[in-house]
Parts: C-alpha cells; structure tokens; sequence
C-alpha cells in the first residue's frame, strides 16, 4: 500500500433493498451500461467488499450514506418519514454497529416534511450516532414534477435543528426535475453525473448562499462533492456579475458576497473529480483546510480515486490536511 494510509471518505454510498422498490435504475443502465449498474447494485448492498477495498486502498474510515435520490425522490410524506427512520437503524445496525472504527453514517431524513425531517436527524445524531445528514437534492412534494429547495422557507425547522447540533449537511446531487432537462434532448449521457449533477447542485448550493440562511445560522456548514460542483471556477465570475446587478431584482437576502459564504460555510470533497489542477483551483479559492477527500464508491472506484490523491503533486501537510486532518477536525464533536 503507497501514498497515505490512514484517509478518510466521506461521498461513499448505500441503498437497502427497501428503498429499492421506490426508484428504478432502467434510465442509469441505459447511460452506463449494464455491466457497471449490476457492479453498482451489487456494491451498494455489499459490506464486506466495500471493507475489502478499504484495507486495499488505506482508507480508514468511510461515512456511508444513502445512494440519491434518495428519500428526497419518495413524494408521499408518510412514506418519505417511514423509509428514513427504518434506513437509519437498518445502516446504524448493520454498518456502523458492527465496523465502528471503519464506518460512520450520515442521516438521511423526509425533506418532505421539515418538521419530520429535523425530529429524525435529531434522533439519528443522538440515538444512532450520526456524524451528520445528506440530502441528495431537491425534494419532491406531491409529485415527481414538483420540487422544493432547502432555501424554500418550509426549511426553518431544519434549518434551525442543523445549527443547535452543529453536523454539516453534505449536499448531494441528483438529475434535474424531468421537466427542466430540455437542454439535453437527445444527449441522454449528460443528464446524470457526468454534467447534469454539477449544474443541478452548483445552482442549489448558490440558491442556499442567497437566500439569508448562513446570515440567520453563521456557523452551518454546507459540503458539496466532485470539488465544489464547478463553484470553485464560477463563483468569481457570479460574484462579479451580482455586484454589478445589486440595485436589480432577485438577488436574495444575503448580507455578504458570494464568494464569502463559500469560503465560510462551504467544504468540497474531491470525489468522482480526480483532476489535480481542478484540485489545486478549488485549494486557492477555498483553502487546502477545506477540501477534503473522498472517493464515490461505488460510483467511482476506491483505487482509482486513492491511485490518484496517493500520487498527486501535494506537499505531506497538505497531504495530511485533505486526506484525513480536515475531516477529523470537522466531525470531531461526532467521531473520537
């Protein structure tokens, strides 16, 4: 095993066979290609190889998560409640229970009722040891057509659990509404992770600086994957552009320019992006202490995510920081 032992993942994803039967992966397999859905399917299942591939690569500890869409995708309520609280204690119990020096859960809750959503992560923090939540996304209320962003003000419960527990939200990616994909007609490949995904959460990321929360809560902390969904490149760019708008319409309730909330309340991870420029970019916009590494298994596999940060141009210390130090000081009141 080369490069640094020890590394932390924190995009690493799950699914039961419950949650299965509310999503279907016909449209991913058309993209990707049956063989890597049935590699995918068999992964997000499977605890031993997932363990197996970590002793292999040198990664010590991995916060697992469930695969998007996710509960956000469930549009009935009482279904969205009962799912997260069931896959909750199904991952507590059979991931962190039994590997507890090698996994770690972030809570998934039902988006679709905030004030549901904020009793449960309150219960998986304290009752089931979550080191934090993600939510993949927008959430679909009343139907597939219709979706909610977490500046929506429904959001103040959670908004407001989030900050009393002082766990970051790692907000994840997924496909834009079907409705909104009129740009990719007749690129299919482009709607999910290889474009679409950027796009989607990039723009949600910004809504989220916009909208007054992280003036209201100073102290949330946001993580995005695949180094900062493109923000890293672009915010400059809108920063420029809203400062020349600022006496024009729609431009939220934020206090601070954008690029101050980034820098703030944001963490990126490098998963599924094993770029080393791309890297370097999202260092000198955010600083090396808060990128973070991760891999996106089994999206992406853990060799070639470690293959790459094991060899990349990094000093030790910055090595250090991304790979494992970043990571322990942002979960260190949920993680000892």
């Amino acid at each position: 095993m080369g490069g640094l032992g020890n590394k932390w993942t924190l995009e690493e994803h799950f699914t039961t066979d419950e949650a299965n039967k509310y999503w279907n992966s016909a449209a991913e397999s058309a993209r990707n290609g049956k063989a890597l859905t049935e590699y995918v399917e068999f992964s997000l299942l499977d605890v031993d190889e997932r363990l197996r591939l970590m002793d292999k690569t040198g990664i010590e500890r991995a916060i697992v998560s469930l695969t998007s869409p996710g509960i956000q995708s469930i549009s009935d309520a009482a279904t969205a409640i009962r799912l997260a609280r069931e896959t909750n204690d199904l991952v507590r119990a059979q991931y962190v229970d039994k590997h507890p020096d090698r996994l770690s859960m972030f809570a998934c809750i039902p988006t679709q009722d905030p004030s549901e959503a904020a009793a449960e992560l309150d219960r998986a923090v304290h009752d089931l040891g979550a080191v934090g939540v993600l939510v993949n996304g927008y959430t679909n209320v009343g139907d597939a057509q219709t979706a909610r962003y977490l500046d929506h003000p429904t959001f103040a419960p959670l908004w407001a659990k989030i900050a009393e527990l002082g766990v970051p939200l790692y907000l994840h990616p997924r496909e834009p509404l079907p409705s909104q994909t009129l740009i990719y007609d007749g690129y299919p490949s482009l709607v999910g992770s290889a474009w679409g995904f950027g796009h989607e959460t990039g723009t949600h990321a910004v809504r989220l600086m916009l909208s007054g929360i992280f003036d209201q809560y100073p102290g949330i902390q946001i993580i995005l994957g695949h180094l900062g969904e493109g923000l890293p490149f672009l915010l400059p760019r809108l920063e420029h552009r809203l400062d020349k708008q600022r006496e024009g319409v729609g431009l939220g309730n934020a206090r601070r320019k954008v690029g101050q909330y980034f820098s703030d309340n944001f963490y990126v991870t490098t998963s599924g992006h094993f770029h080393t420029r791309a890297l370097f970019n999202a260092i000198s916009e955010l600083g090396v202490d808060r990128v973070m590494f991760s891999a996106d298994y089994p999206y992406e596999t853990m060799e070639e995510a470690c293959a790459w940060f094991d060899t990349a141009l990094l000093s030790h210390n910055d090595a250090l920081k991304i790979g494992r130090e970043n990571a322990r000081r942002l979960f260190a009141s949920t993680i000892r």
